[in-house]
């Protein structure tokens, strides 16, 4: 059962120009699993099995800037190897940064995200 708290970040969406290409990515990359809803928008399920974002089919990416998704990462050598064997592009990094390590990249539709580790 989702837990919904008031003003809490509940969702994350991220714009994709092919939905089995990105499905596909995330799951090599990162071993997401989805509900699907048609051709036009996939639910990520989260590791508990409830729904945490979404990829939404559109005709081109979003632009680079706004909000920056991070995802932890145990080992980040681990996930810079499973992003670029998915297909992915690393655009920097990995990095030290007071708080550990981490390194962004860019998924099949031009999304940047970045992945981080403790140490």
């Amino acid at each position: 059962m989702t837990h919904n708290e008031h003003h809490r970040l509940n969702y994350v969406e991220l714009t994709v120009t092919d939905l089995p290409a990105a499905e596909a990515f995330y799951t090599a990359a990162f071993g997401w699993e989805f509900n699907h809803y048609g051709p036009e928008y996939s639910g990520i399920k989260g590791s508990d099995g409830d729904e945490v974002g979404g990829l939404a089919r559109g005709t081109e990416s979003r632009p680079v800037g706004g909000p920056f998704v991070l995802l932890y990462s145990e080992n980040l050598d681990a996930s810079v190897d499973a992003v670029t064997a998915a297909g992915g592009s690393v655009v920097n990094g990995p990095y030290e940064f007071p708080g550990g390590r981490r390194f962004h990249f860019t998924d099949l539709s031009g999304n940047e995200l970045g992945v981080w580790a403790s140490s």
